[in-house]
């Protein structure tokens, strides 16, 4: 399976569906949608509602979800906090939904709530973002931590020379991905770049005003900045809203994680270079379809177990219950306008 492939397929599905955050696919509840009393009902619950990101992957949600005829509904907390996801997924378990497919804002704080909703049948699947292993079935991971982290650096050493000073601008201080990203590239900044200084790490909590402040208080901070990365969605977009209008366009590189709609117009006005992601509506899709098979029975979430995930083909369990979508895709001036998520 080529990602490039699975990339377009995807940004297919999300011309199709139109980006927006929906509620159940079929108009159903959590509980009682769908087609009959057998039918799959999933509830999915990102990290917050709004987020560009997020509903791209609901988007490739409710395609599987269709293809499944499954029921599925979002719902979420407006701002990204652990407490704040505990009454959903309170309500889901009351529900009685087949499964939950949950990007955690913290690897323990909603740990108990998942387990009650796990004594109650409903099967667990993390994406995006896990949870301690011993809180759900499975985890849908979007590209492995070390190739996320090794991609971050090898396009902020491209864009600033290999040497310099550099910042990350991540989400929130809790969340699970982004901190396991972020030790990752201390560790190999120590061993393969040792030109490259990172002087400060700092948190937007993936609000965009936020984030935008955290980069003009960096840029204030450290005057010989060159870079800054950011591992998140929001925070790269504000950054590089912030660079856009500045004295540092052009000599302050912005990089990271992000989506082509929202880096469209600072690829092109040359605040951004390049940036990299993995297509997050193939990464809700593929959650979507791990849950049915789950809520199923056609695996267990078992290291070995197989399963075939529609367009996208057949995936293998890993270690720790974790299925992985695929590698980061580069994006710059080259191909951003091929892309439309």
């Amino acid at each position: 399976m080529k990602f490039t492939s699975v990339l377009a397929a995807g940004t297919a599905a999300v011309l199709a569906l139109g980006l927006t955050a929906c509620g159940s696919s079929d108009g159903g509840g959590g509980g009682g949608g769908g087609g009959g009393d057998d039918a799959v009902t999933i509830t999915v619950l990102p990290k917050n509602l709004g987020n560009p990101y997020f509903e791209a992957s609901t988007a490739g949600a409710e395609e599987a979800a269709e293809e499944l005829g499954a029921a599925v509904e979002e719902v979420g907390p407006d701002a990204a906090s652990p407490d704040a996801q505990v009454p959903f997924i309170n309500t889901a378990a009351q529900q009685g939904v087949s499964a939950l497919v949950v990007s955690a804002n913290d690897p323990t704080a909603i740990g108990d709530a998942l387990e009650e909703a796990r004594s109650a049948g409903t099967k667990v699947v993390t994406f995006d973002s896990d949870t301690e292993p011993q809180f759900r079935d499975l985890f849908v991971n979007q590209a492995s931590p070390e190739g996320i982290a090794d991609k971050q650096l090898e396009l902020v050493a491209d864009q600033i020379g290999g040497e310099g000073e550099i910042a990350i601008l991540s989400a929130s201080a809790n969340a699970t991905n982004q901190n396991a990203w972020i030790a990752l590239m201390e560790e190999k900044l120590a061993s393969d770049y040792p030109d490259i200084e990172l002087v400060e790490t700092v948190y937007g909590d993936d609000d965009d005003q936020t984030s935008f402040d955290k980069t003009a208080a960096l840029l204030q901070s450290h005057p010989d900045l060159k870079g800054i990365v950011s591992p998140t969605t929001v925070g790269i977009a504000a950054a590089a809203r912030y660079v856009s209008t500045s004295e540092y366009k052009g000599k302050v590189a912005v990089t990271g994680l992000g989506t082509p709609n929202q880096m469209r117009e600072y690829v092109e006005d040359g605040t951004v270079e390049a940036f990299a992601l993995w297509n997050p509506t193939d990464l809700g899709y593929l959650a979507t379809q791990a849950a049915a098979a789950l809520a199923a029975g056609d695996i267990t979430g078992e290291e070995g177990d197989t399963f075939t995930a529609g367009r996208l083909g057949e995936f293998t369990v890993g270690a720790d219950g974790e299925v992985l979508l695929g590698e980061p895709y580069v994006f710059d001036e080259s191909n951003i306008a091929d892309f439309d998520f």
